[in-house]
C-alpha cells in the first residue's frame, strides 16, 4: 500500500499509540514496520491472533513478559563467538525464561477454548531450562557474579574475605601506633591497597610507599611496609578472582553460542508475541472489535469511531456501501464532519488490513482492498510553484493511473480550487471514470452538480453530514441516502447578516435550485427516520439469528448429554449387576466349601436351587435395562396443551406444548428443553404436586458446559448490553452456574454503570464485584448467583 495514503490517513499516529503497549524495543520496531497485508488470508490470520491475545488478557491477565529485553546486540555478539558481559548474559536468560513461561500461559484444558494461532507461534519455542538455571545461578545481578558460579570462585572469595580481615586488624593496630602522625585516626584504600593518611611533615616517621596525596598537599597516603606483603597477597587473589570470572563468562557465552539458533528463535518469537499483545492491549483500551473481512468490496462498519479523536467527544457513525452502490458522494457545510468521515473510513480499513481490531460495534464488515488512495487536505507547495488545485490534480492523476477494482479511493472536496462550473464537470468525469473501473469511491463536495449526478446515476449514492441550524453546530452524524444542504442562508441569518441581503441573494438563485434545496431538506428528515428503522431492524435480525444459532447449539448439546447420560447409567447398572452376580457366585462357592465340612446333600440341592433362582432374577433385571422404559406408568390416549405428563425416557414430568401432529408426535418442555416425542411414549404424571413444588425452587440443571461462564458485551450500547446480560443471567441461573463473568470493557464506564444498575435489580444475583488482577480487572464484573 502506498506510503502517501498511510501518512495522509495518520496511520503513523496509530502506530505511535500502539508502541506504548509494547514491552521491548524489538517489539516497537515490528510495530514501526507494520503495514496492511497484501492478501486476505494474512489479514484474517493476524486479526485472529489479535483476538486470541485479547481473550487471553481477559481470561488470564497480563502475559509473562517479565525479564523480556531487546537482546539483539547480545545475540549478534554471541553468534560471532564473543565473550558477553554479565548484563547481556543475564538478559538473554530473562528472554529464555519469559518464552518458556509463555508456553504455560497459552496452555488450556481439553474442554476449554484453544488459541490456534498463538499456539502455532509458540510451538517454535525451545525450552533451555538448564542453560537458563545455570545463568541465574552464576549471575546475581547485572554487575555481580555469584559465589555459586564455581567452587574455585567461592574459595577465592573466602580467602579474600579472610585476608581483608587480617589486613584490617593489622592496619587498625598501625593506626593506633601512628595516630599522632595521622591526619585522621582511620585508614583508607587507594588502588585496592590499604593506606594511612599521614601528615606531610611526619612522612619520615611512617616508613612505607606513597600512593597518593591530597589536593592541598598536606596529606600523604602511605602504605606502611608492614602491609605491603598482605596487600600484595590480596591483589594476587583479586587477579585470580577476575580471571575466574572471565572464565565463567566465557563458559556461559560458549553455552549460549552452542544453543544460539534456539536462543535467537525464542527471542524472535517473544518479540513477535510482544507485538501481538500490544495490539490486544490497544484493542482493550479503545473498546475495539474484530471485523469481518470480505473480498467483494462490501463495507458495513457499525458505530465507527475515529481512534485519534477524544473518546469523550467522538460521535460514532455508520458507514456502509458496496452492495447497492460502490460510489458515495458526501455533501454538507464546512466543519460538518465530512473530512472526519473520509479519514475514519480510510483509517479503520488500514487498521483492519494491518491485523488491528477497530473501534466499532461487533458484526462490522470491512472490504479487502489492495490499495487505498486518499486525496485529503491542502497540499499546495510554494517551492514547487503548485496551487491548491494543481497539487490536488497532481495527486488525482496518480490515483487515476493506478486505481482499479481492488482500490478504495477517498476524495476530499473533489474539483475544488478552480472555477465551480469547470470544477464540477471535472469532478463528475473523474468519478465516472473510476466508477467504470469498479473502484470503491467516497468523495466530499459542495457542488450541487455532484448531488444531481449521484441522484440520477446507478451505483452512486448521496450522503450528507447533519447540521443543526438552530444551534449553528454540526452533529457529525452521517446520513446515507440523501444529499446535504449547505444551509448558507440560514447560518448567515443566525450570525446576523441583514435580511435584505439574504433576500437579494435568494433572488439571484433560480427557483429550481431553491426547490431542489428544499427537497433535500425533506429527504433528510424522512431518510433519518427510515434509516433508523432499517438499521434497528437489521440489528434485531442479526441478534435473532445469533440467539437462534446459540439455542440450536444448546439443544444439540443437551441431546448429546441426555444420550450420554442414559448410556452411562445403563453401563453403570450393568456393572452393578455383574458385581452382584460375582458376589453371589462367591457366596455359593463358600457355601459349597462349608457343605463339604458337614452339610448334607439335601442342603446342597437347596443351595443350588437358590443360586439358580438368584441368577435368573439378576438376568431378568439386566435384561430390563435394554427394554424401553415406556412400560412405566399408566398409558394415556390424549393430551391437552399445558397438561403435565410423565416421560419415562427422561424419568421426569414434562409440560405438553402442542397437540399430536399427523405422525403422532407432540412437543413437550422438560426444564428449558423443548423436544418432540411420540404420544404413545407418554404416561400419566407421577407425583405431580411434589414435582411442581420442587421445580418452583429451581429448574432442572443443565450441564455446566451448555451455558458459557462469561458473556461479552463490548461494543454494545447500554440498552442492548443490559438486555443481553439480563437474558444471560437467566440462562446461567437455570443452567446451575454459581459464578459468571460479565465482560464490559473499561472505556468511559457508562456500560459498566448500566450493568451494575441492572445487577442491583436482578432477582438471580446474590452479589457482584469488579474483577481482580488476573480476572480482567475493571473491564469485567464477577457475579455470584443465588
Amino acid at each position: 500500500m502506498n506510503d502517501k495514503s498511510l501518512k495522509t490517513l495518520e496511520f503513523d499516529k496509530i502506530k505511535e499509540k500502539l508502541k506504548k503497549y509494547a514491552i521491548t524495543n524489538a517489539g516497537k520496531d515490528i510495530i514501526e514496520k507494520l503495514k496492511p497485508y497484501d492478501n486476505v488470508y494474512e489479514v484474517r490470520k493476524h486479526l485472529t491472533e489479535t483476538m486470541e491475545a485479547f481473550k487471553l488478557l481477559i481470561k488470564k491477565g497480563s502475559p509473562p513478559f517479565d525479564g523480556s529485553y531487546d537482546v539483539r546486540n547480545g545475540i549478534t555478539m554471541a553468534k560471532k563467538g564473543s565473550v558477553l558481559m554479565p548484563i547481556q548474559i543475564l538478559r538473554i536468560a530473562g528472554v529464555l525464561r519469559a518464552s518458556r513461561r509463555f508456553k504455560t500461559y497459552i496452555s488450556h484444558k481439553e474442554e476449554e477454548e484453544s488459541y490456534r494461532i498463538l499456539e502455532d507461534v509458540c510451538s517454535g519455542i525451545t525450552e533451555l531450562k538448564s542453560l537458563e538455571n545455570k545463568i541465574f545461578e552464576s549471575i546475581e545481578s547485572e554487575d555481580h557474579i555469584s559465589d555459586r558460579a564455581s567452587s574455585k570462585l567461592y574459595d577465592l572469595r573466602r580467602k579474600l574475605r579472610s585476608k581483608n580481615a587480617s589486613v584490617r586488624d593489622k592496619v587498625n593496630s598501625l593506626v593506633r601506633g601512628y595516630s599522632k602522625y595521622l591526619q585522621d585516626d582511620l585508614y583508607t584504600i587507594r588502588g585496592s591497597r590499604y593506606v594511612l593518611p599521614v601528615k606531610a611533615e611526619y612522612k619520615a616517621y611512617v616508613p612505607g610507599l606513597v600512593h597518593d596525596q591530597s589536593s592541598s598537599g598536606a596529606t600523604l597516603y602511605i602504605e606502611p611496609m608492614g602491609l605491603v606483603n598482605l596487600n600484595n597477597e590480596i591483589r594476587e587473589l583479586m587477579l585470580e578472582e577476575k580471571a575466574e570470572i572471565d572464565r565463567i563468562l566465557a563458559e556461559l557465552s560458549k553455552d549460549i553460542y552452542n544453543n544460539i539458533s534456539a536462543v535467537e528463535i525464542n527471542a524472535n518469537i517473544l518479540w513477535k508475541l510482544d507485538f501481538i499483545f500490544a495490539k490486544a492491549k490497544f484493542a482493550s483500551e479503545f473498546n475495539c472489535t474484530v471485523p469481518d473481512v470480505n473480498e467483494n468490496g462490501i463495507i458495513d462498519i457499525v458505530q465507527a469511531k475515529h481512534p485519534l479523536i477524544d473518546r469523550k467527544s467522538v460521535v460514532p457513525m455508520d458507514l456502509y456501501m458496496g452492495k447497492d452502490f460502490k460510489s458515495l458522494v458526501i455533501t454538507g457545510p464546512n466543519t460538518g464532519g465530512k473530512t472526519v468521515t473520509l479519514k475514519t473510513m480510510g483509517l479503520l480499513h488500514i487498521m483492519a488490513l494491518s491485523g488491528l481490531m477497530i473501534p466499532a460495534r461487533e458484526n462490522s464488515t470491512v472490504g479487502f482492498f489492495k490499495e487505498i488512495f486518499a486525496d485529503i487536505g491542502d497540499e499546495q507547495s510554494i517551492e514547487q510553484s503548485l496551487s491548491t488545485f494543481s497539487s490536488h490534480m497532481t495527486n488525482i492523476v496518480n490515483i487515476i493511473n493506478k486505481a482499479d477494482e481492488n482500490s478504495l479511493v477517498l476524495f476530499d472536496e473533489l474539483g475544488a480550487g478552480t472555477d465551480p462550473t469547470e470544477g464540477a464537470a471535472l469532478a463528475v468525469s473523474i468519478l465516472e471514470n473510476l466508477k467504470k473501473r469498479h473502484s470503491t469511491i467516497v468523495a466530499t463536495t459542495h457542488y450541487s452538480e455532484l448531488k444531481v449526478y449521484a441522484l440520477k446515476t446507478d451505483g452512486v449514492e448521496n450522503a450528507s453530514v447533519e447540521f443543526d441550524v438552530k444551534t449553528l453546530r454540526p452533529t457529525y452524524r452521517l446520513m446515507i441516502g440523501s444529499p446535504g444542504k449547505s444551509n448558507a442562508f440560514e447560518i448567515s441569518k443566525r450570525l446576523g447578516l441583514p435580511d435584505f441581503i439574504i433576500e437579494d441573494a435568494r433572488k439571484n438563485i433560480s427557483s429550481d435550485a431553491l426547490k431542489f434545496e428544499d427537497l433535500i431538506q425533506n429527504l433528510q428528515n424522512k431518510n433519518l427516520e427510515a434509516e433508523r428503522y432499517s438499521r434497528e431492524a437489521r440489528n434485531l435480525k442479526i441478534e435473532a439469528e445469533r440467539i437462534k444459532e446459540k439455542y440450536e447449539k444448546k439443544l444439540d448439546k443437551l441431546k448429546n448429554i441426555r444420550e450420554k447420560t442414559i448410556m452411562e447409567a445403563n453401563k453403570k447398572a450393568r456393572n452393578i449387576m455383574k458385581e452382584a452376580k460375582e458376589e453371589a457366585d462367591t457366596i455359593l462357592k463358600e457355601m459349597r466349601r462349608l457343605e463339604k465340612l458337614g452339610y448334607s446333600s439335601e442342603a446342597r440341592k437347596e443351595l443350588e436351587r437358590q443360586r439358580k433362582g438368584l441368577g435368573k432374577k439378576l438376568d431378568d433385571a439386566e435384561e430390563k435395562l435394554y427394554v424401553n422404559k415406556t412400560n412405566e406408568g399408566e398409558e394415556i390416549d390424549s393430551v391437552r396443551e399445558g397438561e403435565e405428563v410423565f416421560l419415562p425416557s427422561l424419568n421426569q414430568n414434562v409440560i405438553v406444548l402442542t397437540l399430536p401432529d399427523n405422525r403422532g408426535e407432540v412437543q413437550v418442555q422438560a426444564g428449558i428443553m423443548k423436544i418432540d416425542v411420540k404420544l404413545k411414549d407418554l404416561r400419566k404424571a407421577k407425583n405431580s404436586q411434589k414435582k411442581s413444588d420442587r421445580t418452583k425452587k429451581r429448574s432442572p440443571k443443565l450441564n455446566l458446559k451448555s451455558v458459557p461462564s462469561s458473556v461479552d458485551l463490548r461494543g454494545m450500547d447500554s440498552i442492548e448490553a443490559t438486555y443481553t446480560a439480563d437474558k444471560y443471567l437467566d440462562d446461567a441461573y437455570m443452567g446451575g452456574l454459581k459464578e459468571v463473568t460479565i465482560i464490559h470493557g473499561k472505556g468511559t464506564g457508562v456500560l459498566r454503570n448500566s450493568i451494575n444498575e441492572m445487577l442491583k435489580r436482578n432477582s438471580h444475583v446474590k452479589k457482584y464485584r469488579l474483577g481482580e488482577y488476573g480476572e480482567g480487572g475493571t473491564g469485567v464484573t464477577i457475579v455470584e448467583l443465588k
